[in-house]
């Protein structure tokens, strides 16, 4: 159910190197939107050129509109009820949202909070440890559809392969690499899963 106040997560993700970044929200309240952006610009080992949104109001919005401008970074929105525009999230969506969180609903600041704790781990886990691949060019041949993708690939290295990245920060991106243990990293993943289960579940009762 939508009725009432619930958590909701907030994906941004870079097309250029398919980088990603998760927040939880208490709600969707501009204010609480605005700060998580403002955290995630923080968290993403480059600069943002541009923010291209959905039509919702926690987005478009005077708070957003005014740092865009002060921050010299393009502001645009995809086209009302036209969800392919935003197709990059849609696939985050659901290969890191619904596949590590599920459908649960979950409402109080100590769910925020631990929420958080797993998109803490999850954004090392997909960025640095999770490759996929990139669609770059499709042909239709009749009622066929070809696509041809690159090789697959993590956004930690195509960040690594980018020619407008820093060395500086490839170099701090490669310190957090080498100190990585994926069966650890899983295992904190998997303790945090099971708590929020079990909030969700207590929520039913």
């Amino acid at each position: 159910t939508t009725r009432g106040q619930y958590v909701v997560t907030l994906d941004v993700t870079d097309i250029e190197t398919t980088w990603s970044e998760q927040r939880a929200c208490l709600n969707k309240a501009a204010s609480h939107v605005f700060r998580e952006i403002k955290e995630i610009r923080r968290r993403i080992p480059f600069a943002i050129c541009g923010i291209d949104s959905d039509c919702g109001a926690e987005f478009i919005n005077g708070h957003l509109y005014r740092y865009c401008k002060e921050e010299d970074i393009l502001f645009t929105r995809g086209r009302p009820y036209k969800k392919n525009d935003g197709c990059h999230i849609e696939q985050k969506n659901w290969s890191i949202v619904r596949q590590n969180v599920g459908y649960g609903r979950f409402e109080t600041q100590k769910e925020v909070d631990r929420l958080n704790e797993l998109y803490d781990l999850l954004r090392i886990h997909n960025n640095f440890l999770l490759p996929s691949v990139k669609l770059e060019r499709k042909q239709r041949d009749g009622a066929r559809v070809i696509r041809t993708h690159s090789k697959a690939n993590t956004p930690f290295r195509r960040v690594i392969a980018s020619e407008h990245i820093e060395d500086k920060t490839k170099e701090h991106l490669n310190e957090i690499f080498v100190t990585l243990n994926p069966v650890e990293l899983r295992r904190k993943i998997g303790n945090i899963q099971k708590d929020l289960y079990s909030y969700s579940r207590e929520l039913k009762k």
